[in-house]
């Protein structure tokens, strides 16, 4: 049994890296995560039933949990798909196909904080949905950020790591440059291009989905 200790981790660090150890292990090979909060065993078995793994949950102390969740089939597939194979001959043409799952998903961070409230907890919590939305499967087509969002995407951010992820993995990322001039961020930016509010504009009603944290 492999055993993650993800006790001091924030949401959702323990669900990702859960998903990373289940990835890599054998079918029928048991996953061990080691938690410190109920909301985080919650995550976990929710994340298990998705996927359509078995899961037990246990609490062993004041704040020591224990989720064990068993691997599934990952040879030919992720989550019980099953892979087909492809020709060789097609696969250049599949290669060059467009991204049908990103197409249209528009991110905006219109500030450095999620919610409102807590400005410690707002940028925890911003940390944590940019880590969080470069570990999915499904990505966005492009992250728009102005205003104090301006920041994440500038030297200093928490977040710099996981939008060159995203920007790595074909997402566009894009800043306000009005925002960067006003926040006196011109040359600070350290991932994605500039853009302004015409283009914006057109992204925002161009998207077919928009999400703002």
């Amino acid at each position: 049994m492999r055993k993650l200790d993800e006790r001091g981790k924030q949401c959702p660090m323990p669900v990702i890296e859960a998903k990373q150890a289940l990835a890599e292990a054998a079918p029928g090979e048991m996953i061990e995560v080691i938690v410190d909060n109920e909301i985080a065993v919650q995550n976990l078995t929710k994340m298990a039933k998705h996927k359509q793994l078995k899961s037990a949950a246990e609490k062993k102390g004041e704040r020591e949990f224990s989720v064990v969740i068993e691997a599934g089939d990952e040879a030919s597939g992720t989550d019980g798909q099953v892979s087909v194979a492809v020709p060789e001959e097609e696969t250049e043409m599949l290669s060059c196909a467009p991204d049908g799952k990103s197409n249209g998903l528009v991110i905006v961070l219109s500030s450095n904080q999620m919610g409102s409230g807590d400005e410690v907890l707002g940028k925890l919590l911003m940390k944590g949905f940019v880590y969080a939305v470069s570990h999915q499967e499904q990505l966005p087509e492009k992250v728009l950020m102005y205003n104090s969002g301006a920041f994440l995407s500038c030297e200093g951010s928490d977040s710099l790591e996981d939008l060159k992820e995203l920007e790595a993995q074909g997402v566009e990322i894009l800043t306000c440059g009005t925002c960067l001039n006003h926040y006196h961020l011109e040359d600070k930016l350290q991932v994605g291009g500039v853009t302004n509010m015409y283009d914006i504009t057109e992204s925002l009603l161009q998207a077919k989905k928009i999400i703002r944290p």
